[in-house]
């Protein structure tokens, strides 16, 4: 499994301290930017750089995008086919989006979070498989009708 990483200049921090916690972890990571403080980059950019690296290997990639509230990722996210992104507060929430929901890419909200509590919805997101009942998988074949 591979796991993607972009964030903005508000998300430089914490992506930084994923991905060292992750690599410590020997997972694979390939970081998108942004590599240095830049307070005029813009969230989308790192957005669209994961999401296409997810298209490239679905079923062998996850993504982490990161920014200030973690919503503009998300949103920016969302408009790539294939791609299902959530907006991460809790690793509650995070193990049920992606056993049910089939999350691939979890949005981060740097100015909302610690590390350790970012740590904790990380793991739930990679460790966490999606359910194959048949209610799961029609109801993302209705998304990608959408």
């Amino acid at each position: 499994m591979n796991i993607f990483f972009g964030a903005d200049h508000r998300g430089l921090e914490l992506k930084n301290k994923l991905v060292e916690y992750l690599q410590e972890k020997n997972i694979r990571i390939q970081d998108f930017g942004s590599y240095q403080y830049d307070p005029q980059d813009d969230y989308p950019d790192f957005a669209q750089k994961v999401a296409q690296a997810i298209q490239q290997a679905p079923n062998e990639a996850l993504g982490i995008v990161i920014c200030g509230s973690g919503v503009g990722v998300s949103v920016a996210a969302n408009r790539f086919r294939g791609i299902y992104c959530a907006l991460g507060f809790n690793e509650e929430q995070i193990k049920q989006a992606r056993a049910d929901d089939h999350i691939n890419m979890l949005a981060l909200p740097a100015d909302h979070l610690d590390f350790d509590q970012a740590k904790k919805i990380v793991n739930a997101f990679i460790t966490t498989s999606g359910k194959i009942e048949e209610k799961y998988l029609r109801r993302l074949a209705k998304l990608d009708q959408i």
